[in-house]
């Protein structure tokens, strides 16, 4: 286990610095040059050059890369153009606890939903609530996130004013108001979350439930319980738990809709106001931060399957 996991290591350093080779060549691969979008038409070439000498993008490529390979070494990922020349490191720490609070809520009530739903539904195989539960998840999965947050808001905070319907206020200042103002964007990702963990654990376990050791398993006399707690539940946890990983990465870089209905100024927002006006090096600073929290998703994905199936990590010492 010990050299899986120094392996999976080594992978997912290369895969991190692969994700920032990339971004660095797609953003200036992009025509046109932003330093001069961002001033807009009436700057003057002085002004211009000047931003650009500040920012480094006067120098040559090689150099400006190997340059921002080294400031992500330090953590620095330089200046915003957008935000008076605010460090986009300073940028992203604010708002990256904001995104991860909400992926995080969101796939916790996920898992205490989807779980139980997809058990059921295998266990009732056929019957009517096997039915209307598979129903009601191909349901929720069709609804756009978008339309779902709208619809909570009509309903929660505008007809009932049970809930705030948007904003955000930290934990340290008011507690209540913040949990909140968590709710109503956190079920709008979980059900989605939640769908779809009940359609893979449904789809799973009755899979394993035909698998040989599960026949075996009750022909030695183990009660039904055991068998599913021991045979068939942790056997079909695999794909879920991949499942989650994937859910958790699309959080990270895909909560933006979500983000901007209910106000919550997160990672995806940031990355969204970056692009809107220009900002190249904000763009540049959240999609490195998205794409080596997904490749650390990834990594603990690996590491919980191969401590449910130690086959996994014997296989590829193998």
């Amino acid at each position: 286990m010990a050299r899986h996991l120094v392996r999976r290591l080594v992978v997912a350093l290369v895969l991190v610095v692969g994700a920032a080779s990339l971004v660095f060549v797609l953003l200036h691969a992009v025509p046109g040059d932003p330093v001069r979008v961002f001033l807009g038409d009436f700057a003057t070439e002085e002004q211009i050059a000047a931003v650009r000498a500040k920012l480094g993008l006067d120098r040559p490529l090689l150099v400006q890369y190997l340059d921002w390979l080294g400031g992500i070494a330090r953590g620095d990922l330089g200046l915003s153009l957008a935000q008076q020349n605010m460090p986009v490191s300073r940028l992203i720490m604010e708002r990256l606890p904001r995104t991860l609070e909400i992926a995080v809520v969101s796939i916790l009530l996920g898992l205490i939903v989807g779980l139980p739903i997809g058990i059921m539904a295998a266990l009732r195989r056929g019957r009517p609530e096997d039915v209307g539960l598979t129903m009601s998840s191909l349901l929720t999965l069709s609804i756009p996130a978008y339309v779902s947050g709208t619809v909570l808001v009509l309903i929660f905070a505008v007809w009932l004013r049970w809930l705030p319907a948007s904003g955000f206020v930290s934990f340290v200042d008011n507690p209540v108001r913040h949990i909140q103002l968590l709710i109503l964007p956190c079920v709008t990702l979980a059900s989605h979350v939640a769908a779809s963990i009940a359609r893979m654990t449904r789809s799973s376990m009755l899979e394993t439930i035909t698998q040989d050791y599960v026949r075996t398993a009750r022909g030695t006399g183990l009660s039904e319980r055991l068998v599913l707690l021991r045979h068939v539940l942790r056997n079909s946890l695999l794909p879920v738990t991949t499942l989650v990983g994937l859910q958790a990465g699309n959080l990270l870089g895909g909560a933006v809709i979500v983000e901007v209905i209910f106000a919550w100024p997160g990672l995806s927002t940031l990355m969204f106001q970056g692009i809107s006006t220009h900002d190249f090096p904000v763009v540049q600073g959240c999609v490195l931060v998205i794409s080596s929290l997904f490749i650390v998703i990834t990594l603990l994905v690996d590491i919980v399957n191969g401590t449910l199936d130690p086959r996994l990590s014997q296989g590829e010492q193998a």
